[in-house]
């Protein structure tokens, strides 16, 4: 979980223009400044991870419960806009680059009378920049400078629970409804050619850091599973790892869709398979989104902090961890200290080998199919 991130140079940049503009507002609208009964347009500020970015949704989902009039806006990377593009929650989500703020049509959308930071306390700088008369954050972010446009700070729960689900709490009110697939209609994208036949398996092999990658040679004992059972295994994977798909597949016996497809693409190949295997990673997430059944592999990442929660326990997935794991030690989410977090962030350097992902077995990964009803005969 961490935020997505630009050059030093360009980033200084955006953030001068926000943090000028911030503090001209802030200057020009003086006044108090009060929590909106009825907020009338409403703002999440972010510039988050995939992942992190779908997580967001049942703070979407319980903002549009207690505000169903509400215009809702979120600011996020604009390599994920096209997913929001059918407007899930009647949710307006709205590309930004923070090395060029000023060139976003968010720039264009100041008179917010809620804004909600749910997780670097900086985006609070945009949000004020962006006229929010009110603004919302969770506490404990360092340093404090990132924190000084915000009104209200919430801390942490102090008992374990799904970030997704933490995040809700930013606004008072009962956590929102189940998610269901019917509230996300699927993004506009090009077909898939030549098409898929069912049935078929999606094999995410790629992840946000080496640390979460399973051993090639298992992914390579998967997919030949697949295809003893009459399913098709077909890789998945950014342009950037199609190193990692070849290590699993070196004869390249089996179709290979890495760095070929946008994402509004990516939607369509997991939604017609019969099931995705990935890491924690951020596809994981968009299968839940999907209703797909997922099955997601936990190395340094926490069950209990990114996998389903409440809002996503209607869904077909299930995750495979060995826990607890002598190195999933750390207690940090997005530098605040939370006493129950057990999780891992350590680098490729200071971790040259991902002895959690080592630990999932294949058979463990196969009993959680069968969970979801797909039996993998050996």
């Amino acid at each position: 979980m961490a935020t997505a991130t630009a050059d030093g140079h360009g980033r200084l940049a955006g953030r001068t223009q926000v943090v000028a503009r911030a503090l001209l507002w802030r200057l020009l609208s003086g006044g108090r400044r009060a929590w909106p009964p009825d907020p009338q347009r409403i703002l999440i500020a972010h510039h988050l991870l995939l992942g992190d970015t779908l997580m967001l949704t049942p703070l979407v989902a319980k903002l549009r419960e207690r505000h169903p009039a509400a215009d809702l806006v979120m600011a996020v990377p604009e390599a994920y806009a096209p997913l929001y593009a059918r407007a899930p929650y009647d949710l307006r989500a709205i590309g930004w680059d923070p090395r060029r703020p000023n060139r976003s049509p968010l720039w264009r959308e100041p008179g917010f009378d809620l804004a909600l930071i749910p997780a670097d306390n900086r985006m609070s700088w945009l949000a004020l920049a962006l006229g929010a008369r009110w603004i919302v954050a969770f506490a404990g972010d360092r340093p404090p400078s990132k924190s000084w446009p915000i009104d209200l700070q919430w801390r942490y729960p102090d008992r374990p629970a799904a970030w997704g689900d933490m995040v809700g709490g930013l606004i008072p009110g009962p956590p929102p409804a189940l998610y269901r697939p019917a509230d996300w209609p699927a993004p506009p994208a090009a077909a898939i050619a030549p098409p898929l036949a069912s049935p078929y398996a999606v094999l995410h092999v790629g992840a946000s850091t080496p640390l979460k990658q399973w051993d090639a040679a298992r992914w390579a004992a998967l997919a030949a599973r697949f295809a003893a059972n009459g399913i098709e295994p077909v890789w998945s994977a950014a342009a950037a790892e199609t190193a990692i798909v070849r290590a699993c597949d070196p004869d390249a016996r089996y179709r290979s869709f890495a760095g070929v497809l946008t994402l509004a693409q990516i939607w369509q190949l997991i939604a017609g398979a019969l099931v995705l295997v990935s890491p924690d990673t951020g596809i994981a997430h968009l299968g839940r989104i999907v209703g797909a059944p997922t099955v997601a592999l936990f190395g340094p990442g926490a069950v209990t902090l990114t996998g389903a929660g409440a809002f996503w326990r209607g869904m077909p997935y299930r995750a495979v961890s060995v826990d607890p794991f002598p190195c999933r030690d750390q207690r940090t989410l997005f530098k605040r200290e939370i006493a129950w977090v057990r999780r891992c962030e350590r680098s490729p350097a200071q971790c040259p080998h991902p002895r959690c992902m080592d630990a999932i077995g294949l058979e463990a990964v196969v009993a959680a199919m069968a969970e979801l009803g797909i039996d993998l005969k050996a």
